[in-house]
């Protein structure tokens, strides 16, 4: 994919020392490096892997911001309070309040600083744990881009195939010098920095951490950037740094249920647009609004671990090709979903009970058209958004879904400045660390477009912040 761009600043050379030396080439990293690089400074980014991207261009590409100008064209009225209190309720106050305040104080700039850079966003949609649309989308590697080229053009370099192996410390100070790095040749050598940032993402493809900190997702899908071992998160536990949030991995709804090629990771959440989820026994068992990783914890639990989404015409009709998780009519194209004319003849195409699926949608659609309470608490399509509507127009259809890893939204303790910091709250000097390898923002749970816009968000401040710190080597 890389080597189709033009215009990367792309280097093939590791230089012996750098002002800020930034790991990993997702968002974040990007990020880091492009407010490095504006801020006068010699920055370097290294990606282990052949490609840019990471995570970032396996997500739905959705940012959460508040007080757009898309959202202001839609007449949609949101507000940083509103944000703030969302992020707070969907993390169930287990998020460091600080970095949700720091986020809430820094995402409108941000928002503006990506598109000066060429940044484009599309129609806003609603999507889990927002009071109301904010989920911008955009083009995630067209977005990088946008990002790494601008950097080359204030300086900055980029290195592909050349991986981290631990960071450097002064033994008597205990601050960090730089990175051990191995390069695409193989050849090990060690790259001098005034500061590090490490963006290396989570570790959803990691089974040894998986297992460590997450046994309860045995039994989910993984998925997510090729590169996500956990590299970062090593390097930052060797050099004593604290740890937040590991009780909190969860799975995403919405994946596949079977390896396909046209899943490229980020599944559809047909849910948020009516749609209903139903286990083997072809009966709901979840509220659909809920935030989609509490409906991935809800369907690890079902009997044999399958679900399917189940919808009709009217949300086939909201598909929406540029936003991953609302592409239904891709999926079908694909042959991902199952069609057929009538609520019986899918209840046999997928082989339920009789009469099982027949019974729940009827079930859910006379609840619907009285007035009456929904046995599972829902509302709304999708958080505090959207009327419900009954499952009347054929066609009918259902897509297998299961529940992926895709990210781990824990890791390393950082402070406001986003330096790494230890179990005592002090700062390693000359560390920061930005994106999935980071704890303590989302807290318990997780709302939609906060992954790709706490990337760009901390990225940012953290590349100012590195680009800050007084050089120390004689170059």
């Amino acid at each position: 994919m890389t080597g189709a761009i033009p215009g990367l600043p792309l280097e093939t050379e590791l230089p012996e020392r750098v002002g800020v030396l930034v790991v990993g080439a997702g968002l974040a990293g990007c990020a880091a490096l492009l407010a490095a690089a504006e801020a006068g400074q010699y920055a370097v980014l290294i990606e282990k892997t052949d490609a840019i991207g990471g995570s970032t261009v396996k997500s739905a590409g959705l940012s959460a911001f508040a007080g757009t100008d898309e959202q202001t064209e839609q007449g949609i009225e949101d507000s940083v309070d509103l944000l703030r209190a969302d992020l707070l309720e969907v993390g169930r106050h287990r998020n460091d309040p600080r970095l949700v305040d720091l986020y809430c104080e820094h995402q409108l700039e941000t928002y503006r600083w990506l598109k000066r850079h060429g940044v484009a966003y599309g129609e806003i949609h609603a999507a889990s744990g927002q009071s109301v649309p904010r989920s911008h989308p955009t083009d995630t590697t067209a977005m990088l881009v946008h990002l790494l080229r601008a950097a080359g053009r204030s300086g900055a370099r980029l290195l592909l195939g050349t991986a981290a192996q631990r960071l450097v410390r002064d033994g008597e100070r205990g601050r960090v010098l730089g990175v051990d790095v191995v390069g695409p040749d193989g050849e090990h050598r060690r790259v001098l920095a005034d500061a590090v940032v490490l963006a290396t993402g989570g570790f959803s493809q990691d089974p040894e951490l998986l297992a460590t900190f997450a046994p309860q997702m045995a039994n989910a899908l993984t998925a997510g950037g090729a590169g996500n071992r956990g590299d970062g998160l090593k390097m930052g536990l060797a050099v004593g740094a604290g740890l937040r949030d590991t009780p909190y991995i969860k799975g995403t709804y919405g994946h596949y249920a079977e390896p396909h090629p046209d899943e490229d990771g980020t599944g559809i959440l047909a849910v948020y647009k009516g749609a209903i989820a139903v286990n083997a026994l072809g009966r709901r068992f979840v509220d659909e609004s809920s935030n989609y990783k509490e409906i991935g914890d809800a369907a690890l639990a079902q009997p044999g671990v399958r679900t399917w989404q189940v919808f009709d015409a009217r949300t086939m009709a909201m598909s929406n090709d540029e936003v991953p998780i609302y592409e239904f009519a891709g999926r079908e194209r694909a042959g991902m979903l199952v069609r057929a004319d009538s609520v019986a003849e899918l209840e046999t195409a997928l082989g339920l009970p009789e009469g099982s699926l027949q019974r729940t949608v009827a079930d859910y659609n006379d609840a619907i058209e009285d007035g009456r309470p929904d046995p599972l608490g829902r509302r709304h399509l999708s958080g505090a958004v959207g009327e419900l509507f009954p499952l009347a127009q054929p066609p009918f259809y259902a897509h297998p879904t299961g529940t992926v890893v895709l990210a781990t939204y824990c890791g390393l303790t950082v402070d406001t400045r986003m330096r790494v910091s230890d179990w005592w709250h002090e700062p390693i000097d000359r560390l920061y660390a930005v994106g999935e390898v980071v704890g303590g923002f989302h807290g318990a749970g997780y709302m939609t477009g906060t992954s790709i816009g706490k990337a760009a968000v901390f990225g940012r401040l953290a590349g100012q912040h590195a680009a800050a710190e007084e050089s120390e080597l004689a170059w």
